[in-house]
């Protein structure tokens, strides 16, 4: 056992519920220094440290410190440093304690080595992220946060039941690499999917995320998505089922992306499409396709958080989320668009930006295990991805047509956590090594060949040159794009409305019967025993003497015979 083994994302978990109670300059140093503090006792817990309690007749590891763990615990870190400083001027107290609470249970999960300790903390982070959304303060989003909560609740039943079946069939609590060849670990899979966005239940991420605040959208984005990526990752590495569920997520998130109006609903969806990446590389399974999965939840935090801030600054400066509603605001936003087309270039993998050095790997991953239609199809994503998110966002909403809007850039605590973000963007793509040391496994790679520049610059500019000759039907109208969501969302609630409806028929049916068999006895028992019925008439001394004489001669003809 380490003599340091203190879970680290309780640093932040017990942090959290401090913020309510100190005042605004201290708040600020709290919520600046909890992630710090978390990221050192990160690096500070040396591999293979583990900290263990005894739990019925089972052994628990609450700390369990790995290399693919330390990875996205600092990863989780980071975002939770600079989604605090962005929203620092503008959340409400309730959120922020509510966004630490869940960074600090996904930190946990990182370091969890028993299924238990994973499933507490899995929960806790669905209890955060909907209080996340629910702190807006808006009917949408309450409602939204109430969907978002049934379907994680949900998948922690799956989960949770797949960890009893598992724990009874093999007697241990470790999480381990497993098998997807029972019920029990195909149960765990299943909740594992639940949270990272797989089909059939991709629609909760478009559904809430967009609803929470600015601040809030940027936390959500990082978390609970990126924890489904690290279970599967140590939990199920090289389960086939996982290329083609990730291969759905990928064009899924890519259609659904296109076709949609709503700048911050664009962005939603296409967490959905780089998270099928991951997912893909955790189905093939190698030790170069883990380290692009890795190394791709890593780099895609940043970029997908810078794009949700320059997308969240837009929305505060404006109250406008829709394309159609925005356009030209590079004139009065410069900083704000140069963040967006940052993070857009990041997401596309454009070249000297972290996208090209950690996508690759998992591309070529698919490309060195001979899997060419795989292969194939990730590049065609690569493109579909440069479509929606690379050019689609900044131009529908820092260019194309004047809208007119002419909102100053955000506040100062704003564009300092952009600029973090965009720095980091730029410095992984230029210098991938440091993050490359940090991989579960040793990189034999060079992401700057000749081969891979000129190809993957060939596929970004013909992606480029289709989308502004087909820039009319690029164009996006105000329509509403039906989603697997609609089922819980219209068909679900109809259903039940219908079952009310012949409930309540059955319901004032049941109960005039029940009235009419009241009324029946209480009439019954009127006529009986009212004033003028049998059992109430008065009788005469003689009558009551004659049956008292008839009831002793029965009863002595009964004692003599």
């Amino acid at each position: 056992m380490s003599e340091f083994a203190f879970p680290p994302g309780l640093i932040m978990i017990l942090g959290a519920f401090l913020i309510p109670f100190v005042s605004d300059a201290r708040r600020s140093l709290l919520v600046m220094s909890l992630p710090i503090l978390a990221l050192a006792l990160v690096w500070l817990l040396p591999d293979g440290s583990n900290l263990q309690i005894g739990f019925l007749d089972y052994s628990l590891d609450p700390v369990r410190s790995s290399t693919e763990g330390r990875l996205f615990a600092t990863i989780f870190s980071i975002m939770a440093f600079a989604g605090g400083l962005y929203a620092l001027k503008q959340a409400r107290t309730i959120e922020l304690t509510a966004a630490f609470v869940y960074a600090g249970a996904a930190v946990g999960v990182t370091f969890a080595g028993d299924l238990i300790t994973l499933f507490i903390f899995w929960e806790i982070m669905a209890l955060g992220s909907t209080l996340v959304i629910w702190a807006a303060g808006t009917h949408s989003a309450y409602r939204a946060s109430m969907r978002y909560l049934l379907v994680h609740l949900l998948g922690g039943v799956i989960l949770m039941s797949g960890i009893v079946a598992y724990v009874i069939e093999t007697g241990s609590t470790q999480f381990v690499a497993m098998t997807a060849d029972s019920t029990a670990t195909w149960l765990i899979l299943a909740g594992f999917l639940v949270n990272a966005g797989a089909p059939p239940l991709s629609a909760w991420i478009a559904d809430a995320y967009p609803e929470a605040s600015p601040s809030g959208t940027v936390f959500l984005s990082a978390f609970t998505t990126k924890t489904a990526v690290f279970a599967l990752l140590v939990g199920f590495p090289g389960t086939e089922i996982l290329i083609w569920i990730g291969l759905y997520m990928v064009f899924y998130g890519i259609i659904y992306a296109l076709l949609e109006n709503d700048m911050r609903r664009i962005l939603a969806y296409s967490i959905v499409n780089q998270v099928g990446f991951m997912v893909t590389a955790i189905g093939i399974g190698t030790e170069m396709a883990l380290n692009g999965a890795a190394a791709h939840a890593f780099a895609h935090i940043i970029y997908k958080a810078l794009l949700l801030m320059s997308a969240g600054s837009v929305w505060m400066m404006t109250g406008k989320r829709k394309c159609t509603d925005l356009g030209g605001l590079f004139q009065s936003m410069p900083l704000t668009a140069f963040h967006g087309i940052v993070g857009a270039l990041a997401i596309s993998a454009f070249p000297f930006t972290s996208g090209f050095v950690t996508k690759s790997l998992e591309t070529s991953a698919a490309a060195h295990e001979g899997l060419a239609l795989v292969w194939m199809l990730l590049l065609a994503a690569s493109a579909g991805v440069f479509l929606h998110a690379g050019i689609k966002f900044p131009w529908f909403v820092f260019f194309q047509k004047d809208s007119g809007l002419r909102p100053p850039e955000p506040p100062v605590n704003l564009r300092m956590a952009m600029w973090i973000f965009s720095f980091l963007c730029i410095a992984i793509g230029i210098y991938p090594d440091p993050l490359y040391a940090i991989l579960p496994y040793a990189v034999d790679y060079q992401p700057y060949t000749i081969d891979h520049l000129v190809t993957q610059l060939q596929l970004l500019l013909f992606a480029g040159f289709a989308f502004f000759v087909m820039l009319k039907m690029m164009k996006r109208t105000l329509t509403i794009s039906l989603d697997f969501d609609w089922f819980y969302r219209k068909f679900f609630k109809e259903l039940t409305e219908e079952f009310s409806i012949h409930a309540s028929v059955a319901q004032k049916s049941m109960e005039r019967r029940m009235k009419n068999r009241v009324e029946s006895i209480i009439s019954n028992l009127y006529r009986h025993h009212g004033p003028t019925g049998i059992l109430s008439r008065v009788l005469s001394t003689g009558s009551m003497v004659m049956w008292v004489a008839i009831l002793l001669c029965l009863y002595l003809l009964s004692y003599y015979f």
